[in-house]
């Protein structure tokens, strides 16, 4: 049975701020995705690319590293989350950041800096995995609210991406780069505290569950063999695939193509964010059947179209446009994954299938780092990027016919609103296996 176990309906909203538990999750998740997004951008980028100096393919290789240990933290996260609940895993990965952070902060060899970022993405991507489970557990007794408390959540990671970027160009500009990772431990310690003061049901446990690794497996199971699921887990996965390109390559765009300072990652990262926290506020605002897999088809595709609008040009004014309607895109489509997630997901299985579309997340950003160097040192950085953009927008609006498929049969399940009347069937791309 779906913890949300009617279809997706507009009516008169439950005030987010009117709910202490739901208040608390917004403000820790914005403390912590501010912390997390100025030593991404500012301080693990930065460092490599400014401080240390490095190519493309040796970015690549830190990037994939990071993407590597952060696939075990969400795997390890979903399971926990069934378990425990998402406060306490979340609360375990807030404290572990910290000392991460101050040591990132000292050391001085490029291996060491590695190494000590790859463990940043082990402990950090427990924090996403968490968040984005939340909502099921604000919202029982009020399940259609649970594509408004998915927007907030996400709204207030947007906010943080707005000011963390900004925040650590303006800590960098005033203390130098590995002052962001002390402002980034302050961060996750304050979001730790607000945690602690959260109080969920979770659901207790009798004493003879399965071992962890069975319970994996079964979560895996029911993530790839629920056709709603899978379905929205891979539209996760390719829109990350062209945004991985980004993760080794973005940095040399500012310093190769545009020709500015480290500061600019920040600040064009700052009017990205603006776009994303205008994006997740505004899924409530949309008709409801935008809550479909063909809604999620459609806004995913557009995320292509956004990363284009980004890297299509070197005038910064364009630059920072487009990074708003990229932003937009994004903004829109995280919080609707989630909660296309949660609506399919059966009771109990929240966290695995959450954390199944987390690690799905880092392996779609892991692919391009083995393609992206070589690509951009055949065609260039800017070229590259683009490409990316134009696939991911392609292979997303070839699945349409298999999304109206999925919300036929979700429809008739009642898990979403809207029943679309039966047609004649069509193939699009992978259908038989989306």
């Amino acid at each position: 049975m779906s913890v949300v176990p009617q279809a997706l309906e507009r009516r008169r909203p439950t005030p987010v701020f009117g709910d202490r538990n739901i208040s608390l999750v917004v403000l820790a998740r914005f403390i912590s995705r501010v912390g997390g997004t100025a030593v991404f951008f500012i301080g693990i980028w930065g460092v490599a690319a400014y401080q240390f100096n490095v190519s493309a393919s040796t970015l690549a290789i830190l990037m994939a590293g990071n993407s590597i240990t952060a696939i075990i933290g969400s795997v390890v996260a979903g399971v926990l989350v069934d378990r425990v609940g998402p406060r306490k895993v979340l609360l375990g990965a807030e404290l572990l950041t910290i000392p991460v952070m101050v040591a990132l902060c000292f050391v001085h060899s490029y291996t060491t800096f590695v190494a000590v970022a790859w463990l940043f993405g082990l402990v950090g991507s427990p924090t996403f995995t968490a968040g984005a489970a939340f909502a099921p557990y604000l919202v029982r007794g009020r399940p259609r609210d649970l594509e408004r408390i998915n927007g907030w959540i996400e709204a207030a990671g947007s906010a943080g991406f707005v000011l963390g970027p900004a925040l650590g160009a303006l800590v960098t500009s005033v203390w130098g780069l590995q002052a962001v990772f002390i402002a980034a431990a302050v961060a996750s310690t304050i979001a730790a505290i607000v945690v602690w003061f959260v109080h969920i049901e979770v659901a207790e446990r009798t004493g003879d569950e399965p071992h962890p690794f069975a319970e994996l497996r079964d979560g895996l199971r029911v993530a790839y063999t629920t056709r709603a699921l899978r379905y929205a887990i891979l539209v996760g996965t390719t829109v990350w695939f062209g945004f991985g390109a980004f993760s080794a390559l973005e940095p040399l765009f500012y310093r190769d193509v545009v020709h500015v300072g480290v500061e600019w990652i920040g600040w064009m990262n700052t009017f990205f964010s603006f776009g994303l926290v205008f994006g997740a506020w505004g899924l409530a605002k949309l008709p409801a059947k935008v809550v479909s897999s063909r809604g999620l088809c459609l806004v995913s595709a557009l995320c292509g179209l956004g990363a284009i609008a980004y890297v299509g040009s070197t005038q910064l004014p364009l630059i920072a446009a487009g990074a708003a309607v990229w932003g937009l895109m994004i903004g829109l489509a995280e919080p609707l994954l989630r909660t296309m997630l949660q609506v399919a997901a059966p009771e109990g299985y929240v966290g695995r299938v959450v954390g199944a579309a987390q690690y799905h997340r880092s392996a779609g950003e892991l692919v391009p780092l083995a393609i992206a160097p070589a690509a951009a040192a055949a065609f260039g950085v800017q070229p590259t990027l683009i490409a990316g953009g134009v696939l991911v927008a392609i292979v997303l609006l070839l699945t349409w016919p298999a999304a109206a498929s999925i919300d036929r049969e979700l429809a008739e399940q009642g898990l979403v609103a809207g029943r679309t009347a039966p047609g004649p069937a069509r193939v699009g791309i992978g259908d038989e296996l989306l």
